[in-house]
């Protein structure tokens, strides 16, 4: 498991590009038949990625739960959210199956011992994208399409950034102890998110993109509102945003990104939004 520890905007202030990259971005998260996990000490998130070919995956393949947890089982103390952006797959938890096709979303609950993953076909396998956030109680598991997400109209054409922001595991349909995910759409001719930017200091994200060409990349913004930093993303590639930074991004073309948040709270706009007039 990728360690990542908290760093400070004044630190950050100085990164090169590479640093940048090495403490934020998460690169490579589909590789065959393993579990490819980071943990991250703001808010002690962990993403992962799981692309199963030919075996069935458990989900701490290659994690060693005592040395990174403390704990018997994954989830004996986290909640987790996953969405299916590859091919149809299933995903097999205490014995329940849950069949997911693109775009499908699984809540998992607290106190779940056994996950297993699994592609219906090798030549097209799943690809899970995973992110998980320490849990008090537990709620229930539950499968979500698309169509039983809140949806949330934002933006127009003519500031280049009109999309619908997807909202899976939020307070308005399910429960959760502090995970909230879910999957903002661009249309076409649209290539903004986030904006105006802003930060939302009790809350970390998560954002991961996907749906761009082989040739597309998005222009991710971070730092602080007067201390603007970019990364430059490609398709399937996560990057953390600390709590002090903004979270905006520009693309070659349109594209889909998946959001989590953990934290202290769930209100959707709990946020400090910085006039875009004002970033530096």
């Amino acid at each position: 498991m990728d360690i990542r520890y908290s760093t400070g905007p004044n630190d950050v202030k100085r990164y090169t590009t590479d640093e940048l990259r090495r403490e934020f971005l998460i690169e490579n998260l589909y590789r065959p038949d393993e579990v490819v996990a980071v943990y991250s000490h703001v808010d002690r998130m962990v993403t992962l990625g799981c692309m199963p070919v030919s075996e069935t995956v458990p989900i701490d393949k290659g994690i060693d739960i005592w040395a990174n947890f403390g704990t018997k089982f994954f989830l004996e103390r986290r909640e987790i959210g996953i969405f299916n952006i590859g091919g149809p797959g299933s995903i097999t938890v205490d014995g329940t199956l849950y069949e997911l096709g693109y775009r499908d979303c699984l809540y998992i609950t607290k106190g779940q011992k056994e996950v297993l993953f699994k592609s219906n076909d090798k030549d097209k396998p799943a690809k899970f994208y995973m992110v998980s956030a320490p849990a008090h109680t537990s709620y229930e598991t539950r499968l979500l399409r698309l169509a039983d997400a809140n949806k949330k109209p934002s933006g127009d054409e003519a500031t280049s950034n009109k999309r619908v922001i997807n909202q899976f595991i939020h307070p308005e349909v399910l429960k959760t102890c502090q995970l909230s995910m879910g999957m903002t759409m661009l249309a076409p001719g649209s290539v903004w998110n986030t904006m105006p930017s802003h930060t939302h200091e009790r809350r970390m994200e998560i954002y991961m993109y996907f749906e761009l060409p082989e040739d597309g990349v998005v222009f991710h913004m971070m730092g602080q509102g007067q201390e603007t930093r970019h990364i430059v993303m490609q398709n399937e590639q996560a990057v953390i945003s600390p709590s002090w930074s903004i979270h905006t991004g520009v693309g070659t073309t349109n594209y889909t990104f998946i959001w989590a948040m953990g934290g202290e709270n769930q209100e959707f706009d709990d946020m400090d939004t910085i006039p875009t007039n004002q970033l530096r």
